[in-house]
């Protein structure tokens, strides 16, 4: 057998291999979402901190309304999850090109959630969600998560775990993409 005809084969072989880890993967991710509602963002009345302390009140719906025909993403995080903190970057990344707020999931009050984002350079706002109560209203049950909310308010595009900056950026894409259609 040549070495040409031997690649071919281990090429097909793994190829096989690649789509099962593939189908897994997508399996996962299904299973991770199945509680995320579709169709329209819940709103909700979030306490917002920056790193500098400052404090404000808003709900979902008036922080998107600041951002009209846009897509929004929504990341939820805590303080406690190392694979949050591997997102970090991505996420900050992210927010300087897209309207993006992040939920602090039972990382403390406002002033806690504050330190820590000074502590890591943290440029984001954060919705402080102490008893989880944002995060269970989109359906997340762990964290890291993003969610897309579309120019028409739905909810799209949900992931629980890792997502790298590629990801969040072509689900934002997307969104813009197809404007308020389903997709």
């Amino acid at each position: 057998m040549s070495g040409r005809l031997k690649i071919r084969q281990g090429w097909k072989r793994h190829l096989g291999t690649l789509a099962m880890v593939l189908a897994v993967f997508v399996a996962v991710q299904a299973w991770q979402t199945r509680k995320v509602p579709g169709g329209a963002a819940p709103d909700f009345p979030v306490t917002v901190v920056q790193a500098d302390g400052r404090v404000t009140s808003t709900t979902l719906h008036e922080w998107r309304a600041a951002h009209p025909g846009e897509p929004v993403a929504l990341h939820f995080w805590a303080d406690w999850c190392p694979i949050c903190r591997t997102e970090e970057g991505s996420v900050t990344r992210v927010s300087q090109d897209w309207p993006v707020m992040t939920v602090a999931m039972q990382s403390g009050d406002a002033a806690k959630v504050a330190q820590v984002l000074r502590r890591r350079a943290l440029p984001w706002s954060a919705a402080v969600d102490p008893r989880s109560e944002i995060t269970s209203a989109h359906g997340f049950g762990a964290v890291p998560a993003f969610v897309v909310v579309d120019a028409a308010g739905q909810l799209r595009a949900p992931t629980v775990g890792y997502t790298s900056e590629t990801g969040m950026r072509l689900r934002l894409w997307w969104a813009k993409l197809t404007g308020g259609s389903a997709g």
